[in-house]
């Protein structure tokens, strides 16, 4: 495959994922669990990212350009259901960061979600889900008093500034909290022990 055929593929599928969410949230199917037609795209995206990985490695914006380098980074970060890839290329994204050809942000999106999905606290405060009292919240954070410290370093806003923009969204996409909590956490630990995060 040609350079040029690499940032295609890679936009197209970032473009596909972007496509089916707004149709799901459109028709409100989105915030009713893990949506089906939504992990598919996931899944069969991270399969395609792994192969691509493994002929080019982690795709730079050098390699793809920015645009072809945030497009991987999107497919990466919502292959929630292919724990083994993300796990895997972690390393590759702080390698990225290191070479300056990623921004220190996806890497710290990319740490958090995997801490959340094994059932560890967060470093950076970037992943939201509803909480007891039916407010979008951060996921645990380790040492919270010093978040922002960390997420400064990481080229990340406050946190504060975050949750507004994250709450705001979610008001804006109709995005409500689940009717039954305690059946919703059920169901998301089951699901994270039924793909290997557990």
């Amino acid at each position: 495959m040609r350079i040029e055929d690499l940032k295609t593929k890679l936009l197209t599928m970032a473009e596909d994922d972007l496509r089916v969410r707004a149709e799901l949230v459109a028709s409100g199917e989105l915030f009713e669990g893990y949506n089906e037609r939504m992990a598919a795209v996931h899944k069969k995206n991270g399969e395609s990212l792994d192969r691509l990985i493994g002929e080019f490695g982690w795709p730079g914006i050098s390699l793809v350009g920015k645009d072809g380098a945030e497009a991987a980074w999107l497919v990466l970060q919502h292959a929630i259901g292919s724990p083994e890839l993300q796990r895997k290329c972690l390393p590759m994204l702080k390698k990225a960061v290191e070479a300056d050809e990623i921004p220190a942000a996806q890497f710290a999106c990319l740490e958090d979600r995997i801490c959340v999905l094994e059932g560890r606290p967060q470093r950076y405060g970037t992943q939201f889900d509803w909480d007891g009292n039916g407010v979008l919240s951060p996921n645990p954070i380790e040492d919270p008093e010093e978040v922002d410290e960390r997420r400064a370093a990481f080229r990340l806003k406050p946190l504060a500034e975050r949750i507004k923009e994250v709450r705001q969204r979610a008001a804006e996409e109709g995005s409500e909290p689940p009717a039954d909590f305690r059946k919703y956490i059920k169901e998301r630990e089951a699901w994270a022990r039924s793909v290997g995060w557990r």
